[in-house]
């Protein structure tokens, strides 16, 4: 696992793909939150919170995220590498595993410069610090395990993708469906009282209550269990591959 993960390393950042991504996603994120007109901006929100950075932050890696795992079993098929991969000393849930740890730590670094926005609207409160800490941890928290998640969802589609533009079109379409997608059908209460247990399977709910700065173990398990199952699936299709 640790070979794979150096491997994959390399492979983002030996060419300034990680760095170029990081970098869109810091830029975009920027113009959203300070400088184009929408109910994201900070400015003419103005209040001196991040709620509006952690609104936006999921929709952006919603489409990051699997742009940076669309390759990680996919080109390795198409390119013949994955039978090479099958003849090395290591299992196939440790080259699952190192692929996910990479996109998932180049999907956290994509956050890290928002440690800039933090300070920036810490400054701007009146008086300076008058931001809700307990709730930005909890959201960074959310956030992280988020992108943990979508990482996982994006290694299942590149498992069942034979290139790397299906891939990602498979990628952006669960992690859209399972974030917003069962959120919105459950909205328009079609179910009744069953309408609750629809909206508890999305990632929404679990990832909005992280922004009220408050744990619960029951979201934390949450997003454990669905990245647990999308690993185990890679495995077993990466299984029948070999």
């Amino acid at each position: 696992m640790i070979a794979i993960f150096k491997k994959e390393l390399w492979t983002y950042f030996g060419n300034w793909s990680a760095w170029l991504i990081i970098a869109a996603f810091s830029v975009i994120g920027s113009l959203f939150l300070f400088f184009f007109e929408n109910d994201s901006n900070i400015f003419d929100i103005g209040t001196a919170s991040l709620q509006s950075y952690f609104t936006l932050a999921p929709w952006l890696l919603m489409f990051i995220v699997p742009a940076v795992s669309m390759k990680t079993l996919a080109e390795e098929e198409q390119s013949g590498t994955l039978n090479w991969l099958f003849s090395q000393p290591v299992k196939i849930s440790g080259i699952i595993t190192g692929k996910f740890l990479t996109v998932w730590l180049v999907g956290v670094l994509c956050i890290v410069p928002s440690l800039v926005y933090l300070y920036t609207v810490f400054l701007l409160g009146v008086p300076a610090g008058n931001i809700d800490l307990g709730a930005t941890a909890g959201s960074y928290f959310g956030l992280v395990l988020l992108i943990a998640t979508f990482a996982a969802v994006g290694i299942l589609a590149s498992s069942l993708s034979p290139n790397q533009v299906m891939a990602y079109l498979l990628g952006v379409f669960l992690s859209f469906i399972l974030y917003f997608g069962i959120e919105q059908l459950a909205s328009y209460k079609l179910l009744g009282g069953a309408d609750y247990v629809l909206s508890s399977l999305g990632f929404y709910q679990h990832f909005i209550a992280f922004s009220r700065g408050l744990i619960d173990t029951r979201d934390v398990f949450y997003f454990l269990l669905v990245i647990g199952i999308c690993l185990f699936l890679a495995k077993k299709i990466v299984q029948k591959k070999k």
